[in-house]
């Protein structure tokens, strides 16, 4: 019998991920002289690739916008990502997938070209997610699915966040922009195609200018029930 390889987590592991929790914050400054370590940041992005989606159909396309004009001209449309795009070392606008059906050349793709398997829409997986989406939870609207679609681009967005904490670099999750004119100016510089993506959420990454103010949460008590 193969060895259990697993080991026993001890007390220094465990504060060292309540650590980088603590640590991370919605940064409002970040210090533009200082970027973040191309290794940081490819594992950060590895992070986000490596993340779950359900049904394993991945949903999402992420911009990463390095152009010192787009950036610039993204303060019209995005109020809310101006302290980010001044500063952060990394900037990154998320898209979530318009109209991923059972039988969407999307959810073909990913059966075929990564899961490397015969699509079918007979296929229990294809009749599944059909049931899934129709009557489970009533996506059933052009609207309903990018709102799933973009839920799923939230879990890359808090695995990305964890580990730029792990690593000590800084974040700063955007949702503060005019979509519609926002896609419009992302679709004419060409960088969207709106029949096929909707802009999700944006992200900065980088390292902070400033002291962060103590984190305020909930108690346990109020949001956690165990149930027996």
């Amino acid at each position: 019998m193969e060895e259990n390889k697993l080991t026993t987590n001890t007390p220094e592991k465990r504060q060292e991920i309540l650590t980088a929790f603590e640590h991370r914050h919605a940064t409002k400054g970040f210090d533009p002289a200082k970027k973040i370590p191309t290794e940081d940041w490819e594992t950060i992005l590895e992070a986000a690739r490596l993340s779950p989606s359900s049904f394993g159909y991945e949903p999402w396309a992420f911009l990463l916008i390095e152009n010192p004009q787009i950036k610039e001209e993204l303060k019209e449309f995005a109020w809310g990502a101006i302290n980010s795009l001044n500063g952060a070392s990394h900037f990154i606008i998320a898209l979530a997938r318009k109209n991923v059906t059972a039988e969407s050349a999307h959810v073909k793709h990913m059966v075929e070209d990564v899961f490397g398997l015969p699509f079918s829409a007979d296929a229990p997986q294809t009749r599944m997610f059909k049931q899934f989406q129709t009557k489970d939870f009533d996506l059933n609207s052009e609207r309903s699915l990018f709102d799933w679609a973009s839920k799923q681009t939230y879990i890359p967005l808090a695995n990305m966040m964890t580990t730029a904490a792990l690593l000590n670099i800084d974040s700063c999750p955007i949702e503060g922009f005019d979509r519609v004119e926002l896609e419009a100016y992302l679709s004419e510089k060409g960088l969207l195609d709106r029949s096929e993506f909707g802009v999700s959420y944006m992200l900065g990454l980088g390292y902070r200018s400033g002291k962060i103010p103590l984190k305020k949460r909930q108690a346990k008590e109020t949001i956690f029930t165990t149930v027996v």
